[in-house]
This record gives C-alpha cells, structure tokens and sequence, in this order.
C-alpha cells in the first residue's frame, strides 16, 4: 500500500484500492484516533490558509505517525504553494515529510530540484476555476503537463481558489477528469482528484472515474474541525467503492 507512486502501469488505478489523503491535520489527538483507519497520506498544510501549521506542530504530527505499525504507517505530505527552496529547506530540517506537494504555479524544474534535493516524493496539484470548461483549456493544460514527465510522483486535480489557490472545498467539473487520468495513466503517475469531496459523493466519483487516489480536507471537518465521524465514513466508503 505505501510503496510510492512512481512507475504505476497504466492497469493499476482501476486494479488497486484507491489511495486515500486526508488532509489539512493540524491536532494530534485527531490523529491518534485515525490509528486504526486504512488511511495512506496524511497532508499537514504549509501554505496560507487557516489550516496552516508551524513545523514544529508538524514534527508532534509525524511522531504520532510512528505509533503505527511500519506497514500500515501514512506518509506525512507537506503542502506548499510557490515556495523558495529556502523555505522548504527550513521545513524540512525540522520535520522530515515523505511527500512535498505543490499547489501554486511551481515549474517542472523547480519540481525536479526538490525531487532531487530531499529524495522526496513530488505531488504536483493542477487547480481549475469552478466554471472553466471546454477542451480548449482542457488541451492547453494538458500542454503544460508533459513538461512534468519523469518529475512528479502525483498530480492532483483540485477546484481553484482565489486566495488560497486550492481547497477551496468545492467540485469542479468533473467531467474533466477522463482526459487527465488519460494522460496520467499513459505516463505512469498517479492522480488524485480533491475539492469538494465528502463522505456522500466520494463513492460516485470513484465508481465514475476511478482514480488512484482521493484527497479531503473541508469534507471531512464540521465547522472548521477535523470530525473522526467524518473520516471514519469517507475512508470507509472509499475502501468500499
């Protein structure tokens, strides 16, 4: 389950269970209780937003990972958007996280120095405005995705936000996706699919669209606080689908 995410054949989305990600923990007795929950990446959020940690929270996050057993134990995702590989740098000699994940405008360069520097898995985020449809845009997109071949571990396909770039908590429109999971599948990366996701629409999507993996955040919270009721029914009925 938690042996990385490169070099995926094109058969394996559909193949294996979905990878889930919960993101966005910020409290440690949340965490504790998710012990026994088959969950894969827990995503701890960098980047501005009122989910926002410090990394020293981050570091209490990762020790409480290590009472899992090896096998079943989550990767730690860090969430960014356009950061400098200073500040990654700062980060990361506090707490060390599995995966880097970039949500802003970051270039596949800038991906492949931080691949290269940390030895970390890379997941890239692509964000689409709410009402932005057609293949014109679609195609252009797709365009500035082969840049990112052999550079990122994950692409992750999110609703935009205007100030926070992702998370918005909203779906976009998911007819989109097919094209996406085209071009992921023929490059052996996997994809996510996140915003606006929950415990009562997740099962559509992967019956719909099957990706590799689902990431929630907003879904799984009731107001504003990480709900266990919550992510106990969204990893439940993910592993089901």
């Amino acid at each position: 389950m938690h042996d990385g995410t490169s070099g995926r054949s094109s058969e394996l989305p559909n193949s294996l269970p979905v990878t889930v990600k919960i993101c966005g923990l910020q409290d440690v007795e949340v965490l504790k209780s998710m012990i026994n929950l088959p969950v894969d990446y827990i995503g701890v959020v960098f980047a501005k937003s009122r989910r926002r940690i410090e990394p020293e929270q981050a570091v209490a996050l990762r020790t409480v990972l290590f009472e899992w057993s090896t096998y079943d134990r989550p990767k730690l995702a860090g969430v960014f958007m356009n950061p400098t590989l200073e500040e990654l740098q700062d980060i990361m000699q506090v707490v060390h996280l599995d995966v880097i994940q970039l949500h802003g405008q970051e270039t596949a360069e800038f991906c492949k120095q931080v691949k290269q520097r940390w030895d970390v898995e890379v997941f890239k985020a692509f964000s689409f405005p709410k009402d932005e449809t057609g293949p014109e845009a679609d195609n252009a997109a797709l365009k500035t995705l082969d840049a990112y071949e052999n550079v990122v571990d994950a692409i992750l396909l999110d609703t935009y936000d205007p100030l926070y770039g992702g998370g918005s908590g909203k779906t976009f429109a998911w007819e989109r996706i097919p094209a996406y999971a085209e071009w992921a599948n023929s490059h052996g990366i996997a994809m996510f699919v996140a915003g606006g996701l929950q415990p009562e629409n997740v099962q559509q999507l992967i019956q719909t669209y099957a990706p590799y993996g689902v990431d929630v955040s907003s879904g799984v919270e009731t107001d504003g606080v990480k709900d266990m009721d919550k992510i106990t029914a969204f990893v439940e009925r993910v592993k089901q689908a």
